[in-house]
């Protein structure tokens, strides 16, 4: 077996810091968005379908775009539906179809979270950056986003 190759400090640095700041910066929109009721997967499901013009989207569709399991997005949607935010449909001719769609509730929690989520995101990550750096981590995300979807 070839022997493995070991981080460099730097790449350490870069890795465990990446890892940090991941964790501490979900914490940070999370608890932010508690604010207004909503969870940071509430909010991830209402985006979604708020970015349709008829705020329906099948579920099988929204737990690809999620990469969400089958099973995390039924129960998730189960206590999204209990609370009034979306409802969930049946698709008429397929028994195993099922249609989210956001509720009018549902919409003015997404309309009501969205300038805190942006002003939390602006705070903790992007008015921190330059320019210059808002760019090198958008290219950076691309990059391994695009090696990752490709698995």
């Amino acid at each position: 077996m070839p022997e493995p190759r070991w981080l460099t400090e730097e790449e350490m640095r870069a890795w465990l810091g990446y890892r940090r700041m991941r964790n501490l910066m979900d914490l940070q929109i999370n608890r932010d968005l508690a604010a207004d009721g909503l969870s940071e997967q509430d909010y991830d499901v209402l985006s979604q379908l708020a970015d349709l013009p008829d705020g329906r989207m099948r579920v099988s569709e929204l737990g690809t775009r999620l990469r969400w399991s089958r099973s995390r997005l039924s129960h998730h949607l189960t206590r999204m539906v209990q609370r009034g935010l979306v409802g969930r449909d049946e698709v008429p001719g397929d028994a195993r179809g099922a249609v989210a769609a956001l509720t009018d509730a549902g919409g003015e929690a997404i309309r009501a979270a969205a300038p805190g989520h942006v002003a939390s995101v602006r705070e903790h990550l992007i008015d921190l950056l330059t320019p210059q750096e808002i760019r090198v981590l958008g290219d950076i995300a691309e990059k391994v986003l695009e090696r990752l979807e490709a698995t």
